[in-house]
């Protein structure tokens, strides 16, 4: 069942800020938390993260974070745990979700 839009994006607000998981290897898992983004990470080089949309629709995204990649993301962490992702998220196919993920918040692009 998907929410209301509005709901999803007043939760996104003001619930619980999404958090980071790390997994070892230089993929996914095949389930994703609800909320938390997944790290694959092979020894000390970074490759991927991933998340379920915050749309709702329940599409997985995954961001490259190696530098030869072309797209890239840049992934970073505060001290208190809250990932941010740089530049912006821009789903190309099936809902088309545009958002900035900064702090474990989602903001929506207009």
């Amino acid at each position: 069942m998907m929410l209301p839009r509005w709901l999803g994006r007043a939760f996104d607000r003001y619930g619980p800020r999404r958090g980071l998981k790390i997994v070892e290897g230089d993929s996914l898992p095949a389930r994703l938390p609800r909320r938390d983004l997944v790290l694959a990470r092979e020894g000390d080089e970074d490759w991927c993260v991933g998340m379920r949309c915050p749309c709702g629709c329940r599409q997985t995204i995954e961001l490259l974070l190696i530098r030869e990649a072309k797209p890239r993301w840049d992934l970073s962490v505060d001290p208190a745990g809250r990932p941010s992702l740089r530049p912006s998220v821009w789903v190309q196919t099936g809902c088309r979700s545009h958002f900035w993920l900064r702090r474990g918040r989602v903001e929506w692009c207009e």
